[in-house]
């Protein structure tokens, strides 16, 4: 007997992490440039009211679109646009939502979705795995021992 493994649905994505954490920490760390470059593979990310930007380390646009929810520290929706790829530049943008939820003994369960992912296959796929589960174990190391991994 073999089992047949179809293929993978990556339109929605969904990565939880614990990180022992106050919710501000977290979201301070999600929204905030000087944090985010330390585990982002170096983009500066800025999340406001207005709107979503993400900065290469060379200072290049890796992506832009509107926030749409801003709920500190609870809930941050926005558009994702791979910039930094002329054909995922190319592809439809998608949605990021970051879910912040405390927990009792001093830590949060941090929940990501990537969804409508449905016009961005190559955004998905580079995005998939490993790609979201560096970024959020980098965030969890460094608000945990205050360094970032290496390559982070």
């Amino acid at each position: 007997m073999t089992a047949t493994i179809g293929p993978l649905d990556l339109t929605t994505q969904i990565y939880q992490v614990f990180i022992k954490a106050t919710p501000e920490q977290v979201w301070e760390a999600i929204t905030k440039p000087d944090y985010t470059a330390r585990y982002f593979h170096g983009a500066r990310i800025e999340n406001t009211p207005g709107g979503h930007i993400s900065h290469g380390p060379d200072g290049s646009t890796w992506g832009d679109g509107p926030v749409l929810e801003f709920d500190p520290p609870r809930r941050l929706v926005h558009e994702w646009r791979s910039l930094y790829d002329p054909e995922m530049a190319r592809e439809q943008p998608s949605r990021v939502t970051w879910e912040i939820e405390p927990q009792d003994g001093g830590y949060c369960k941090l929940t990501l979705t990537h969804d409508r992912l449905e016009g961005a296959p190559k955004t998905a796929a580079s995005v998939s795995g490993p790609g979201w589960m560096f970024v959020l174990s980098g965030l969890k190391t460094l608000l945990e021992t205050g360094s970032p991994l290496a390559g982070g």
